[in-house]
């Protein structure tokens, strides 16, 4: 087997007009003893390759089942999402998850947590052992592969857990309000972080958050969902050069977009 091949920032391409997903006509309604919950109006919606799309919306729209049906984890009630033109039906490995808690197992080290994907999928330990030791020196943790989670603080183990949605080099990135469990300050300094991860491995990435800046810091486009039956209300273009530095959050443009997203949160009566 190749050796998988990390990236640099200045290899990494731009975001490809080639749609990588595609949701048609699809939806999602849960079957309860009490009766059908409808969660997601038809969406039809395309994400490029190399793009970095965020959702933002009110809790309970149906954001994260959004990313569980693109992930293979939840079929659509209707509809059909297809990835690099094949129809999901079932989980499939062109996708690395990270999810708000980083899930790591407390009595496996760093390194060993990170390769858990490499050992499910049985591929080739040699090789992504290398790839996993790129990832962790690119986020910082080259020193802290054989510690265990508990020795790390809570951004270094959302790295870890990134790291590991990274190593076995899936084509998307799904991420499920990662950084919600962690304190303002590390919040922003994962934003950082992330944005150069991304732009380093060229990953198409979806990510679901509740913080407005925090979409638009990270996002080419920011997909606002309206309440639960979730629908698109608007996509919103993040027209803001990259890299991107927290000072960011003071440009003009930032403000106005931040204001615009929240003034239609407020003008549908729903706020997070």
């Amino acid at each position: 087997m190749a050796r998988p091949h990390l990236r640099l920032a200045s290899e990494a391409p731009a975001p490809s007009p080639r749609p990588i997903i595609e949701m048609a006509g699809v939806s999602k309604t849960y079957r309860t003893r009490d009766g059908d919950v409808p969660s997601l109006r038809p969406i039809d919606f395309t994400i490029n390759a190399g793009e970095f799309l965020v959702v933002v919306g009110p809790s309970g729209c149906g954001k994260s089942t959004l990313l569980k049906m693109v992930a293979g984890l939840l079929p659509p009630s209707s509809g059909e999402i297809r990835v690099e033109g094949r129809v999901i039906t079932k989980p499939h490995g062109d996708v690395g998850v990270v999810f708000q808690q980083p899930l790591l197992l407390p009595w496996r080290s760093v390194f060993s947590n990170v390769m858990m994907p490499v050992e499910v999928k049985h591929l080739d330990r040699d090789s992504h052992a290398k790839r996993a030791h790129e990832l962790l020196k690119m986020v910082g943790l080259q020193d802290f592969e054989r510690k265990y989670p508990w020795q790390l603080s809570g951004g270094m183990q959302q790295r870890a857990a990134i790291c590991r949605a990274l190593v076995h080099d899936p084509k998307i990135v799904l991420m499920d309000e990662p950084f919600g469990a962690l304190d303002a300050m590390t919040r922003e300094k994962m934003n950082v972080e992330l944005q150069t991860i991304q732009r380093a491995t060229g990953k198409t990435v979806l990510l679901i958050t509740h913080s407005i800046p925090e979409a638009v810091f990270l996002a080419d486009r920011v997909l606002v969902m309206s309440e639960r039956p979730g629908s698109i209300a608007a996509v919103y273009d993040v027209d803001i050069e990259r890299p991107r530095t927290l000072d960011v959050m003071a440009d003009p443009k930032f403000v106005a977009l931040t204001q615009k997203i929240r003034h239609h949160f407020y003008a549908h009566g729903g706020l997070d």
